[in-house]
Protein backbone atom coordinates (compact mmCIF):
# COMPACT_ATOMS: atom_id res chain seq x y z
CA UNK A 1 0.00 0.00 0.00
CA UNK A 2 1.34 3.40 -0.98
CA UNK A 3 0.91 6.27 1.44
CA UNK A 4 0.57 9.65 -0.28
CA UNK A 5 2.02 12.77 1.18
CA UNK A 6 -0.80 14.93 2.64
CA UNK A 7 0.30 18.02 0.73
CA UNK A 8 0.33 16.04 -2.49
CA UNK A 9 -3.19 14.59 -1.79
CA UNK A 10 -4.67 18.00 -0.98
CA UNK A 11 -3.14 19.51 -4.11
CA UNK A 12 -4.73 16.87 -6.34
CA UNK A 13 -8.14 17.42 -4.72
CA UNK A 14 -7.90 21.15 -5.36
CA UNK A 15 -6.97 20.47 -8.97
CA UNK A 16 -9.98 18.18 -9.39
CA UNK A 17 -12.28 20.81 -7.86
CA UNK A 18 -10.99 23.46 -10.25
CA UNK A 19 -11.50 21.18 -13.23
CA UNK A 20 -15.07 20.41 -12.07
CA UNK A 21 -15.84 24.15 -11.73
CA UNK A 22 -14.53 24.80 -15.22
CA UNK A 23 -16.70 22.03 -16.69
CA UNK A 24 -19.78 23.42 -14.96
CA UNK A 25 -19.07 26.92 -16.33
CA UNK A 26 -18.74 25.48 -19.83
CA UNK A 27 -22.04 23.62 -19.47
CA UNK A 28 -23.79 26.78 -18.29
CA UNK A 29 -22.45 28.72 -21.25
CA UNK A 30 -23.65 26.04 -23.66
CA UNK A 31 -27.11 25.98 -22.10
CA UNK A 32 -27.54 29.75 -22.16
CA UNK A 33 -26.29 30.02 -25.74
CA UNK A 34 -28.63 27.27 -26.96
CA UNK A 35 -31.61 28.79 -25.08
CA UNK A 36 -31.02 32.27 -26.42
CA UNK A 37 -30.79 30.91 -29.97
CA UNK A 38 -34.08 29.06 -29.64
CA UNK A 39 -36.04 31.85 -27.90
CA UNK A 40 -36.77 35.44 -28.79
CA UNK A 41 -34.25 38.21 -28.52
CA UNK A 42 -34.49 40.45 -25.44
CA UNK A 43 -35.66 43.41 -27.55
CA UNK A 44 -38.70 41.55 -28.87
CA UNK A 45 -41.96 42.11 -26.93
CA UNK A 46 -43.72 38.95 -25.83
CA UNK A 47 -47.52 39.29 -25.60
CA UNK A 48 -49.01 38.32 -22.23
CA UNK A 49 -51.79 35.78 -22.10
CA UNK A 50 -55.24 37.34 -22.01
CA UNK A 51 -57.27 36.69 -18.84
CA UNK A 52 -60.69 35.07 -18.92
CA UNK A 53 -63.15 36.22 -16.27
CA UNK A 54 -65.73 33.56 -15.48
CA UNK A 55 -67.09 34.66 -12.11
CA UNK A 56 -65.38 38.04 -11.72
CA UNK A 57 -66.85 41.21 -13.17
CA UNK A 58 -63.94 43.52 -14.02
CA UNK A 59 -64.28 47.24 -13.27
CA UNK A 60 -61.98 48.35 -16.07
CA UNK A 61 -63.69 48.83 -19.44
CA UNK A 62 -60.76 47.39 -21.35
CA UNK A 63 -61.12 44.11 -19.47
CA UNK A 64 -64.89 43.87 -20.06
CA UNK A 65 -64.35 42.19 -23.43
CA UNK A 66 -62.42 39.33 -21.71
CA UNK A 67 -65.41 38.57 -19.47
CA UNK A 68 -67.18 35.29 -20.26
CA UNK A 69 -70.97 35.50 -20.44
CA UNK A 70 -73.00 33.79 -17.75
CA UNK A 71 -74.17 30.30 -18.59
CA UNK A 72 -77.82 30.01 -19.49
CA UNK A 73 -79.53 26.99 -17.94
CA UNK A 74 -81.21 24.62 -20.34
CA UNK A 75 -85.00 24.66 -20.52
CA UNK A 76 -86.19 21.70 -18.48
CA UNK A 77 -89.75 22.82 -17.92
CA UNK A 78 -91.14 20.44 -20.52
CA UNK A 79 -89.24 17.47 -19.08
CA UNK A 80 -90.35 18.25 -15.53
CA UNK A 81 -93.93 18.64 -16.67
CA UNK A 82 -93.83 15.21 -18.33
CA UNK A 83 -92.33 13.62 -15.22
CA UNK A 84 -94.98 15.16 -12.98
CA UNK A 85 -97.77 13.92 -15.20
CA UNK A 86 -96.26 10.44 -15.31
CA UNK A 87 -95.90 10.48 -11.51
CA UNK A 88 -99.54 11.46 -10.97
CA UNK A 89 -100.74 8.49 -12.95
CA UNK A 90 -98.67 5.92 -11.08
CA UNK A 91 -98.96 6.99 -7.44
CA UNK A 92 -102.25 7.78 -5.81
CA UNK A 93 -101.98 9.34 -2.35
CA UNK A 94 -104.92 7.34 -1.04
CA UNK A 95 -103.16 4.08 -1.81
CA UNK A 96 -99.99 5.18 -0.03
CA UNK A 97 -99.60 3.45 3.33
CA UNK A 98 -97.85 5.75 5.79
CA UNK A 99 -97.05 2.93 8.19
CA UNK A 100 -94.82 1.34 5.56
CA UNK A 101 -92.64 4.45 5.56
CA UNK A 102 -91.93 4.27 9.29
CA UNK A 103 -89.20 1.92 10.52
CA UNK A 104 -90.48 -1.39 11.83
CA UNK A 105 -88.60 -1.23 15.14
CA UNK A 106 -87.61 2.33 15.97
CA UNK A 107 -85.74 1.34 19.13
CA UNK A 108 -83.54 -1.41 17.66
CA UNK A 109 -80.38 0.66 18.09
CA UNK A 110 -81.16 1.34 21.74
CA UNK A 111 -81.71 -2.36 22.40
CA UNK A 112 -78.47 -3.20 20.62
CA UNK A 113 -76.47 -0.76 22.76
CA UNK A 114 -78.02 -1.89 26.05
CA UNK A 115 -77.96 -5.65 25.37
CA UNK A 116 -74.46 -6.26 26.83
CA UNK A 117 -75.27 -4.35 30.00
CA UNK A 118 -78.53 -6.25 30.39
CA UNK A 119 -76.71 -9.57 30.09
CA UNK A 120 -74.39 -8.60 32.95
CA UNK A 121 -77.31 -7.47 35.07
CA UNK A 122 -79.21 -10.67 34.35
CA UNK A 123 -76.26 -12.78 35.55
CA UNK A 124 -75.94 -10.68 38.71
CA UNK A 125 -79.67 -10.97 39.35
CA UNK A 126 -79.57 -14.76 39.05
CA UNK A 127 -76.59 -14.89 41.39
CA UNK A 128 -78.33 -12.66 43.96
CA UNK A 129 -81.50 -14.78 43.86
CA UNK A 130 -79.46 -17.93 44.38
CA UNK A 131 -77.70 -16.35 47.37
CA UNK A 132 -81.03 -15.32 48.92
CA UNK A 133 -82.38 -18.84 48.54
CA UNK A 134 -79.29 -20.31 50.21
CA UNK A 135 -79.57 -17.83 53.10
CA UNK A 136 -83.20 -18.74 53.72
CA UNK A 137 -82.32 -22.40 53.56
CA UNK A 138 -79.58 -21.88 56.14
CA UNK A 139 -82.02 -20.13 58.49
CA UNK A 140 -83.95 -23.30 58.87
CA UNK A 141 -86.78 -22.98 56.47
CA UNK A 142 -85.92 -26.29 54.87
CA UNK A 143 -89.56 -27.33 55.01
CA UNK A 144 -90.56 -24.55 52.68
CA UNK A 145 -87.84 -25.29 50.10
CA UNK A 146 -90.38 -26.01 47.38
CA UNK A 147 -92.33 -22.84 48.17
CA UNK A 148 -89.19 -20.68 48.07
CA UNK A 149 -88.11 -22.09 44.71
CA UNK A 150 -91.55 -21.56 43.14
CA UNK A 151 -91.71 -18.02 44.58
CA UNK A 152 -88.29 -17.20 43.07
CA UNK A 153 -89.36 -18.60 39.71
CA UNK A 154 -92.58 -16.61 39.73
CA UNK A 155 -90.62 -13.41 40.43
CA UNK A 156 -88.37 -14.15 37.46
CA UNK A 157 -91.38 -14.73 35.20
CA UNK A 158 -92.97 -11.45 36.37
CA UNK A 159 -89.73 -9.50 35.62
CA UNK A 160 -89.57 -10.82 32.06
Amino acid sequence: MVIMDTAEGVGSLEDQALKRKERLKNLKRKNTSSESASTETPNQIVPLPKPKFRSYKPQDETLQEAKIDDAVPAAVEAEVKDLLEAGKEKIVLQDLDISSLAPRKPDWDLKRDVAKKLEKLERRTQKAIAELIWERLKQGNEDNLGAIVTMAQSKLVEED
